[in-house]
């Protein structure tokens, strides 16, 4: 793993929700998981057996990623192993997201997002 020290004088995140992490320090691993159903509807009406996961295939669906098939050469020359900042201000992090202060071998993050409007029939 890289081997680098992060210096952060100051930090102020307003909102940190929803599957969300503030990592301070070195990880091996990170992996982040959200999902949700949005219904958006005209009329404010809840049945009290909506938001089932297995009823939309969207959410078991594999995500394929694709193959990468370009060489990559990359050289890095880190003459100095401190990197400092001195303010990070962030309004907000959500749905699965990471702000990370430090090292991190492995992240593997996943948001899936079911969005239904229901509209009234025109009349």
């Amino acid at each position: 793993m890289l081997q680098r020290t992060t210096s952060v004088k100051d930090i102020e995140i307003d909102s940190l929700a929803i599957s969300s992490v503030l990592q301070i320090g070195d990880s091996e691993y990170i992996h982040g998981f959200s999902r949700a159903i949005a219904v958006q509807r005209q009329v404010e009406l809840f049945f009290g057996n909506e938001g089932n996961f297995a009823d939309y295939p969207i959410f078991s669906e594999p995500i394929t990623l694709p193959p990468v098939s370009e060489k990559i050469h990359l050289t890095r020359q880190n003459i100095n192993p401190f990197l400092k900042v001195g303010k990070i201000d962030i309004i907000g992090v959500s749905s699965s997201a990471v702000v990370h202060l430090g090292n991190t071998k492995h992240v593997s993050l996943e948001t899936r997002i079911k969005h239904i409007r229901q509209l009234l029939p025109k009349s």
